[in-house]
């Protein structure tokens, strides 16, 4: 596991503040590994999942950081998603 997704890891745990998602959800980061979002909160994996969202390291660190908008990154396409977009609207609720 890369040192992208451990830190990321700690940090949505952290955002989230001990809470579990509805559902579930896959980041996947170009070239660092898939992080899984579910009742359990997060943690590294490869699972499948309700939906799944893919950026590059820079992009995610910007929208974990605040720094970027989940919404503008997917306009923009800095992010991808694939599956169920409303599960990718409520996870923007959870970390936003």
């Amino acid at each position: 596991m890369s040192d992208v997704v451990t830190e990321a890891v700690a940090a949505l745990n952290a955002k989230m503040d001990g809470a579990g998602f509805d559902g579930s959800a896959k980041f996947e980061i170009a070239g660092e590994g898939s992080i899984i979002i579910d009742q359990n909160g997060a943690h590294a994996g490869d699972d499948d999942a309700d939906v799944t969202l893919t950026a590059s390291t820079e992009t995610f660190k910007a929208i974990l950081d605040g720094e970027m908008n989940p919404t503008t990154a997917f306009m923009t396409g800095k992010l991808s998603v694939d599956g169920d977009m409303g599960q990718a609207m409520k996870l923007a609720g959870v970390i936003g």
